[in-house]
């Protein structure tokens, strides 16, 4: 979404999409006052909730991933009319894009299945489980050969699509330790990756530290070297990452 300086204010054109490429430099532009008359909060592209869609709309899916040489599948609800709300939505911090929501009949029809399935596994087993199935229940492709630019994919939207990447199933990833288990979360973006710290009362493998605390990283994505939990493939062994997002769960 372009960005362009008017009186020395920044604007930001929220339809660029249905228009194409415009120089907002170049063309003449014709403002028209909208007085925010008593408006305290700034506008904000935070999600916070869903709404309700007609039940009928909603398709089944079926998701097949092996673990330990044991399949699972599983069947959830999906609703296309789902994408046509982030047709224009625009790529947002971490913070924003990693905590959007899922629909309640799609988080209904695979939330609780998942809880059900890591219920008598330890924490760590749980969590890999978490792992494995966001790394291999749906087959991956980069964002320019699978649409032919960059798309963030929300949770629900990973859900949906044949095809994702990186930042859409380190979002995904997030979103179901976040719903399942709680955790203490860091995403760590390296120039060309994305991926997931998790911090457990014991870290395992080689530890990731940041502000004090221990995360064991867990990779979501295929990679050339599929590792396990705390595993830090050679590739990135020497590689300078950031923590672009740090998610603390709050105590009540």
């Amino acid at each position: 979404i372009p960005l362009f300086q008017k009186d020395g204010k920044q604007y930001v054109c929220l339809n660029i999409h249905d228009f194409g490429p415009v120089n907002m430099e170049a063309v003449a532009l014709s403002p028209i006052e909208c007085p925010a008359t008593g408006s305290k909060k700034s506008f904000q592209y935070q999600v916070k909730k869903i709404p309700a869609f007609r039940q009928e709309a909603y398709e089944e899916k079926e998701l097949v991933f092996y673990y330990h040489d044991r399949e699972d599948r599983f069947r959830i609800r999906l609703n296309p009319e789902w994408n046509a709300l982030f047709t224009n939505y625009p790529s947002l911090d971490f913070e924003d894009y990693f905590n959007i929501p899922m629909g309640q009949l799609t988080y209904n029809s695979l939330i609780p299945v998942l809880k059900k399935k890591v219920r008598k596994m330890k924490l760590a087993k749980g969590v890999d489980y978490l792992m494995q199935f966001t790394r291999h229940a749906f087959p991956y492709e980069n964002d320019l050969a699978a649409f032919g630019k960059e798309k963030r994919l929300s949770p629900e939207q990973t859900l949906f699509y044949q095809y994702s990447d990186c930042d859409d199933r380190a979002a995904l990833f997030y979103y179901l330790v976040k719903e399942i288990y709680n955790l203490p979360m860091i995403a760590l973006m390296y120039p060309d990756h994305i991926t997931i710290a998790v911090a457990f009362d014991h870290p395992i493998g080689e530890p990731i530290l940041y502000n004090g605390r221990a995360y064991t990283l867990c990779e979501p994505t295929p990679q050339p070297q599929q590792t396990a939990l705390g595993q830090i493939p050679e590739n990135r062994r020497h590689q300078a990452f950031e923590v672009v997002y740090a998610y603390m769960p709050v105590t009540k």
